[in-house]
């Protein structure tokens, strides 16, 4: 259009020079002159026709394309009209999982807070484990009664008075949930007041826990009654082979297991890698 116009113009501005001119008349030059504008300014609005023309076909060949994509991924069950949708949503998972990681985070340092301050019971000669997603304190069972019995022990004692002062002593963990776990290995009992080793268990795990919650002025551990419970595995769920002594060994034992909150239900394993 830009160049239509100066043709135009030039013609126009021609003709009035060639009008005023009538009495002496343009030279031979500057009419040669002219003219080559004139062919120049014509080839110009060809290029630009050409290729308006070539972009033309470019836009109608495009749009085509892309009625062939559509086609295909119709073909292929993609709706193109949910892909904003699609993207949305993909949009919202990907904050959603950015948040959840956030949140495993947060649990991580928790997780770990809660294991340096058990580290402290290692040093007593404990071992602080993470077993079936629970954080496990291992009580040794022939350190806390005699064979068969479910009375503590003077040693026992002592050792549990040591669990519950640094229980105690830290208000994180003295408001915690915990469960006193018995354990026995697979030897038949002979004798004695329990008919199996469920009892047995069930016994040596209420002994504990009923020493951990009694008043230090009384002679117990002065842990809250209301954040502890007991229980009893008899053989059930043991750590070791019940074949070798030291399996068997391994297996008597009483566990104090850290009740994991709500927002700590995950896999605490994948937390210790």
């Amino acid at each position: 259009m830009l160049v239509r116009r100066r043709v135009g113009v030039f013609l126009l501005a021609l003709t009035l020079g060639t009008t005023q001119l009538a009495g002496c008349g343009p030279s031979q030059e500057e009419f040669d002159a002219k003219v080559r504008e004139i062919e120049k300014l014509k080839s110009a609005l060809s290029a630009e026709q050409q290729a308006n023309k070539q972009a033309q076909k470019d836009l109608q060949d495009a749009q085509a394309r892309i009625e062939q994509l559509k086609e295909q991924l119709k073909n292929a069950g993609v709706d193109i009209s949910n892909l904003n949708a699609n993207l949305e949503q993909q949009a919202r998972a990907l904050e959603d999982f950015k948040k959840r990681a956030e949140q495993l985070e947060a649990i991580r340092k928790k997780f770990e807070l809660l294991r340096s301050k058990l580290e402290a019971l290692t040093k007593l000669g404990l071992k602080v484990v993470v077993r079936k997603n629970r954080m496990v304190i291992q009580l040794p069972g022939d350190v806390l009664f005699d064979s068969g019995r479910e009375t503590l022990k003077k040693d026992g004692k002592d050792i549990l008075t040591k669990v519950a002062d640094v229980i105690r002593q830290d208000p994180g963990l003295n408001a915690r949930t915990f469960q006193v776990a018995g354990h026995t290995d697979s030897q038949a009992l002979n004798g004695g007041v329990f008919k199996d080793n469920w009892g047995l268990s069930v016994m040596r795990a209420r002994e504990v826990l009923v020493y951990l919650v009694n008043p230090v002025d009384k002679g117990g551990g002065g842990l809250q009654p209301n954040l502890w419970s007991a229980v009893g595995y008899g053989d059930t769920d043991p750590i070791q082979s019940n074949d070798s002594a030291d399996g068997r060994q391994a297996n008597r034992r009483v566990e104090l297991v850290v009740m994991p909150n709500v927002e700590e239900m995950i896999d605490l394993q994948t937390l210790t890698k």
